[in-house]
């Protein structure tokens, strides 16, 4: 059933198509191939689908996968967990109002500013809507910079001070960010807002740039960090968690690992 257009499923159905070998998939071809993976009638093909059908879909055209269609696509294309749960909930989209930033109520931010730990709040643009002390302290003091500005991929990306601050291990982290966001923009790919942050991400970092298009995709995950503070060097716990009174909304706690050692030490 027609319902509404859905460019990033498209985008999505060929970056995947792309990975693929029909050598490595074992299937047999006698014509040459002009670009690297599958052609199109070969996916329809082991998804069990009519091509045209399956055009459409590349296309971005206003149809209705059903799920056990999406399941097919995932088994064709070798999706991985991670990428058949982007493509089914990509399949879900729905048409949706113009994108409009969040708001943190009162009574959230006011837990927020209360933690000692490092503690912030973003939104789905992960632009950041509120955060304490301890964040200022170590990130970057959002209220000292444009409102524009205030977004945690602009941060990693454009500040230098990401950098040194994740030393060694910024070019994982960012990479793994790039993937997580790209799982939120698809939803809402063609925005306005969604558009404007990866434009100027993009033009601001080569390696934003060169990620955004290999079009991987990842969620949140909880797990260890090692910051630079100065001199200092910093372990941390990280993990976030959805806002009940807002699900759209995300917080994310910094906790010390060296404080964790401490605790334990005074408890034995």
């Amino acid at each position: 059933m027609e319902t509404h257009g859905n460019k990033a499923l498209g985008d999505f159905l060929r970056a995947r198509r792309a990975r693929l070998s029909a050598e490595t998939l074992g299937l047999k071809t006698n014509r040459r191939r002009r670009t690297e993976g599958l052609r199109r009638e070969e996916v329809a093909e082991r998804a069990d689908i009519g091509i045209d059908w399956y055009i459409r879909l590349e296309q971005g055209r206003a149809i209705s996968p059903s799920i056990a269609t999406v399941d097919a696509l995932a088994r064709a294309l070798c999706l991985d967990e991670t990428d058949h749960a982007h493509l089914r909930a990509l399949a879900r989209l729905k048409s949706r109002q113009q994108f409009a930033p969040e708001e943190v109520s009162a009574d959230v931010s006011v837990v927020v500013r209360s933690l000692r730990e490092p503690a912030y709040i973003m939104g789905q643009r992960w632009d950041v809507l509120c955060w304490n002390e301890a964040t200022a302290s170590l990130f970057v003091d959002f209220a000292r910079i444009p409102e524009t500005e205030r977004n945690i991929l602009h941060f990693m990306f454009l500040d230098g001070k990401a950098k040194a601050l994740f030393g060694c291990g910024w070019t994982a982290q960012a990479r793994r960010m790039v993937a997580q966001f790209r799982a939120n923009h698809d939803l809402w790919s063609g925005d306005p807002a969604f558009q404007n942050l990866v434009g100027v991400l993009t033009d601001g970092s080569p390696e934003f740039s060169g990620w955004w298009r290999a079009h991987d995709v990842g969620f949140p995950e909880a797990g260890a960090k090692t910051l630079y503070d100065g001199a200092k060097q910093r372990a941390f716990h990280h993990a976030s968690f959805l806002v009940s009174d807002n699900p759209a909304l995300r917080l994310v706690i910094y906790t010390s690992l060296s404080d964790d050692a401490d605790h334990r030490m005074e408890k034995s």
